[in-house]
């Protein structure tokens, strides 16, 4: 055997524990699928029978969990598909930055800071004016597939 020594730094991500295989037939409305890459909730599933030989087709239509764009796919009901871990934790907001971003208070006391203020306006214009009046706010953070945005915001009280 050699005396060398091996170092792996692993930096690449194979994206396997992004997402897990599950049956098209099986994923119903308000689950969860990626299409084109993006994480998505489904909106909207419909079956439909094909000829003689054919496979039936599920045909998704679905909303991007980031971007809130509609996306569609349609795939054979016996192949899978591929859907996202999506994770959604609360945190205590603690500061806004001039440059948009937020420090957030994790559950172990430590701080998060590299989240950026929600793109939606009507969410986005709740959490500056009431971070502006003192209260004490809690978001939803949603992650999947290496991504994470603020999608919700809870009042807990006056500070």
């Amino acid at each position: 055997m050699s005396d060398e020594e091996h170092h792996f730094e692993s930096k690449a991500d194979a994206g396997a524990s992004k997402t897990y295989p599950q049956q098209a037939g099986t994923i119903r409305k308000n689950g969860y699928i990626v299409i084109k890459g993006r994480p998505c909730k489904v909106v909207e599933v419909s079956t439909s029978k094909t000829g003689k030989h054919g496979h039936a087709k599920c045909h998704f239509v679905a909303i991007d969990i980031f971007t809130s764009k509609k996306l569609e796919d349609i795939v054979p009901s016996s192949h899978n598909c591929d859907v996202p871990h999506v994770n959604r934790t609360d945190y205590q907001l603690i500061d806004i930055s001039e440059d948009g971003f937020v420090s957030l208070l994790t559950d172990n006391g430590s701080t998060k800071d590299d989240l950026r203020l929600p793109t939606d306006d009507a969410l986005l214009t709740q959490i500056k004016e009431g971070f502006a009046e003192g209260k004490d706010l809690v978001v939803s953070v949603m992650s999947a597939m290496g991504e994470e945005q603020i999608n919700a915001l809870k009042d807990i009280g006056p500070k």
